[in-house]
């Protein structure tokens, strides 16, 4: 039987032998080039480098290398990660970076071609954003206890992320620094290193002071510390310490939690700008697209929205 769930898989993989220090080198040298090279996102080299070493450690296990796998062997791996029931999201992702790390072993002169030239990517379902309605975000952002510095802290979070549609990454990672309440803009580096301005609503402002003013120093527990918002012990929060945060406000505001996700929030933002008249291009910088193509698919949210409301009052529909 191949291996289905993810705790099936993470066995199977961990039952590989390590990478040779050969191939851990190439790696760590592809990483660093694309770093200086591209100023690719910290997130995105872990996610390259988690992709080079499995597929390391399979060749390994095979008495291979990554120095001379061909087409053949890649096809071989694909196959390997299909049967042991990766998602075809997730082998396009890892496509992506070994198509990264072979055109620039190539354009190095350490390989004489590129074998994922010919590997096509995986088809992928075209999956529209999850959003939740108006009075569910609402109820969402009322559910805080901001008695509390954490309760004050949080509803500043759950507001300043669907007043401005950060990722959740760039949101937990925001520097105190990065917020100019008297403008009211946010300084937001995004993915690639890029810097965007992001306008803030009234409301986000009036929790952001009131976190500022009551709750954050008493989280910082009198240190000085660079992060916006912060934990125990006045550490930046991690995403998943956020993704808790939203599911637990979910419970709270009597919304399925397996409904809500911090992504979540960043589409609810773009569909509820979308449907109330903003245009691609705007959407675009304030999520900060690099594409606007990219941007496109929440157009396919805001016409869905539109053919229900369509059905549910008109009386030919």
């Amino acid at each position: 039987m191949p291996a289905r769930s993810p705790a099936d898989r993470r066995a199977r993989a961990q039952s590989l032998p390590p990478a040779s220090e050969a191939d851990q080198r190439a790696i760590t040298g592809f990483l660093d080039r694309a770093w200086a090279e591209s100023g690719l996102a910290r997130l995105t080299l872990d996610s390259y480098r988690r992709d080079l070493e499995g597929l390391a450690r399979w060749l390994a296990a095979r008495g291979q290398s990554l120095g001379a796998v061909d087409r053949q062997g890649l096809f071989e791996y694909l196959a390997y990660r299909t049967t042991a029931g990766y998602a075809a999201r997730s082998n396009a992702r890892l496509l992506s970076a070994l198509r990264a790390y072979f055109a620039q072993q190539a354009r190095l002169g350490l390989r004489d071609e590129d074998p994922t030239a010919r590997l096509d990517p995986p088809k992928l379902r075209r999956s529209l954003p999850k959003a939740l309605s108006e009075s569910e975000v609402e109820a969402l952002i009322q559910a805080p206890d901001t008695g509390t510095p954490a309760g004050l802290r949080d509803r500043a979070m759950v507001e300043l992320m669907y007043a401005t549609g950060l990722r959740v990454s760039e949101l937990v990672n925001l520097p105190a620094m990065a917020v100019n309440l008297r403008q009211g803009v946010l300084r937001v580096t995004g993915k690639g290193g890029k810097d965007r301005l992001v306008p803030l609503g009234e409301e986000a402002q009036h929790w952001l002071q009131a976190y500022l003013d009551q709750a954050r120093q008493v989280l910082a527990g009198g240190r000085a510390t660079a992060p916006l918002f912060l934990g125990r012990g006045g550490e930046a929060l991690s995403r998943q310490q956020f993704w808790n945060v939203v599911k637990r406000l979910a419970a709270v505001s009597g919304i399925d939690p397996a409904r809500v996700s911090p992504h979540g929030l960043r589409h609810s933002f773009a569909t509820h700008l979308l449907n109330h008249g903003a245009d691609l291009r705007t959407l675009q910088m304030l999520l900060g697209h690099s594409s606007l193509s990219t941007t496109q698919i929440y157009t396919l949210v805001a016409r869905e929205g539109l053919k229900r409301l369509h059905q549910q009052h008109h009386p030919r529909a």
